[in-house]
């Protein structure tokens, strides 16, 4: 028997696939448990357009995330700090991912999320620094940040 799966099920297949399987298994254990449901031509035209849809929406989101590092890397987007500095040259706050976004957000209007900002510690220097943006899993950019002294 035929069968679209619902879910990933381990070993059998995963989430819109469409595989075939023994008749007793689909009746009794996948399709009572909601796992998968027989692939009809109803149903396989259904899971064709979702997929279709799906992909259109994937390609929007990585276009518009090129669109985001092409802003971002731009010449004039530095993201501007001042903040007080103590005898020893460190920044008395630290510059953390919240930080940039809201800045971001402030000084040029791009909406990041934090989440995506990858520092590995938060910046307590003064002078300039580049800091890594995953902003979607093939497009990763850079934010220029330019720290003064208050």
């Amino acid at each position: 028997m035929k069968v679209i799966f619902l879910a990933d099920v381990k070993g059998k297949g995963k989430k819109g696939e469409i595989k075939e399987v023994p008749t007793g298994y689909a009746q009794n254990f996948l399709i009572k448990k909601n796992l998968a449901k027989e692939a009809t031509n109803q149903a396989i035209g259904e899971l064709k357009g979702k997929q279709k849809s799906e992909e259109k929406a994937q390609a929007e989101v990585l276009a518009e995330a090129k669109a985001l590092k092409a802003e971002l890397e731009k010449e004039e987007t530095v993201v501007k700090f001042t903040e007080k500095v103590g005898p020893d040259g460190r920044t008395f706050g630290s510059i953390t991912a919240k930080k940039i976004a809201e800045e971001l957000s402030k000084q040029f209007g791009l909406k990041i999320n934090k989440r995506s900002i990858t520092l590995d510690h938060p910046i307590r220097a003064i002078g300039s620094v580049e800091v890594p943006v995953k902003l979607h899993k093939e497009v990763t950019a850079e934010i220029k940040l330019n720290i003064k002294e208050a």
